[in-house]
């Protein structure tokens, strides 16, 4: 039986009809209507800043509930795979549309361990950028430089090279992010030892030395690789829009790239991580935590790392953060203060009408940035680990959008309050 199209008019004051709108089903969420045609039937656009109505663009790959706390990874609970897969396992579903059987995951696997050495010449790249260099300003230029040492595959109309691009650009992410680090304190890049896994790779080149070999803390690379597969992907947000936009006009990938770290940079966006620890270094103490709520209900300040664009139920990756959060902390040895602090905001905050009325619960940058704090990541690198995580949400959201008929260059309208025509007087 051929499936029925639900169709919706747009009419006029006297009921006349003005145009015929379609509405494609999902599988989950909110139907869309199709506006489309509304533009040349009517001679009428739509007003949506921010984007809040507007589906962009068709895709399979991630799954947001906002109402309910829900995140998918291509129809898996975010938590499920947390707690039972690892980043290059999920990063292969984000890819592939499945999880990988036992051959799958070690040919993506050795792939991934065989790109992770830069070009020996972007080593000199880094001496351009000033010590005090902020790393998320060297990712940008780092990583758009890469199409100039991989010319082989930046014809992205051969899918066999999109999937080497993708690998390397996976693979090299830490690398790139670990030498960023490395750079700003003045200490010799560390290479890549391909015999660790992705996330004890990553801790090693960050705080290895030549003279003093890093041994990676079992509790810690699970909990970064957690934190990996918690920012891998988050549907179309900023940055992920961006990659997507700067995608559309068959810019180079690691441009494409290059664009979404920009984006992500944004303290509204990536940096709110750092925000919250800046947040509770200024409380300070318990005592101090009704005098700071009172002063967020009066508009004084911003209570940093709750509330969230889409969820306003309790963000699900906060969830399985805390517990990693708790976890690092307790096999470190470590009774942090911050930690308590959080805590107890948290505590004071979930039980307060004002809050619970505005739908305002924790999110996944509340603990993240507690978690790098004992793991020694300083505050500016935050948001470039949550960069070096987004990547393969990126990357499968861009080889999605290249492979999608309906996709076109983006070329958003606006509503136009300026001038009308006039004609140029000398003054």
């Amino acid at each position: 039986m051929a499936k029925k199209i639900k169709r919706y008019f747009l009419t006029d004051e006297n009921n006349q009809k003005l145009t015929e709108l379609n509405c494609h089903d999902s599988t989950l969420g909110p139907d869309v209507l199709d506006v489309t045609p509304l533009y040349t039937d009517t001679g009428m656009l739509t007003y949506d800043p921010g984007f809040n109505s507007t589906a962009s663009c068709k895709s399979k790959i991630t799954f947001v509930d906002g109402e309910k706390g829900t995140l998918l990874y291509r129809g898996y609970e975010i938590d499920d795979l947390a707690r039972n897969s690892n980043f290059l396992e999920v990063a292969y579903l984000l890819l592939e549309g499945e999880l990988p059987d036992k051959k799958e995951f070690s040919e993506f696997e050795y792939s991934i361990r065989t790109h992770t050495m830069l070009n020996e010449q972007l080593h000199t790249f880094f001496n351009g950028f000033r010590r005090d260099a902020h790393p998320m300003a060297i990712m940008v230029g780092v990583v758009g430089a890469l199409s100039a040492f991989y010319n082989d595959s930046t014809d992205f109309t051969d899918r066999k090279k999109r999937i080497i691009t993708s690998r390397r650009l996976i693979a090299k992410m830490p690398t790139i992010a670990a030498m960023a680090y490395k750079y700003s304190i003045g200490q010799p890049f560390m290479y890549p030892n391909n015999a660790l896994g992705y996330s004890e790779n990553f801790l090693q080149m960050m705080f290895g030395t030549p003279c003093d070999p890093y041994k990676v803390n079992p509790s810690v690379a699970k909990a970064l690789d957690n934190i990996l597969i918690l920012h891998a992907d988050h549907e179309q947000n900023a940055s992920t829009s961006t990659v997507r936009m700067a995608g559309s006009t068959g810019a180079n990938p690691f441009a494409c790239i290059a664009s979404g770290i920009a984006s992500l940079w944004g303290p509204a966006h990536g940096g709110a991580n750092e925000a919250v620890i800046k947040m509770l270094k200024k409380i300070g103490d318990k005592k101090n935590i009704k005098g700071f709520i009172e002063d967020v209900k009066s508009h004084k300040t911003r209570l940093m790392g709750f509330g969230h664009r889409v969820y306003k139920n309790y963000d699900p990756r906060a969830k399985v953060i805390r517990e990693s959060a708790h976890h690092v902390l307790k096999s470190m040895g470590r009774n942090d203060p911050l930690m308590e602090l959080a805590m107890e905001l948290e505590a004071i905050a979930l039980k307060d009408e004002y809050f619970i009325e505005r739908k305002l619960y924790p999110n996944v940058d509340f603990y993240s940035g507690i978690i790098f704090k004992a793991m020694g990541i300083p505050e500016s690198m935050y948001t470039v680990i949550f960069s070096v995580a987004r990547t393969v949400g990126w990357i499968a959201q861009w080889t999605e959008m290249y492979g999608d008929s309906d996709s076109k260059i983006a070329r958003p309208r606006q509503l136009y309050i300026g001038k009308t025509e006039r004609k140029y007087k000398k003054k």
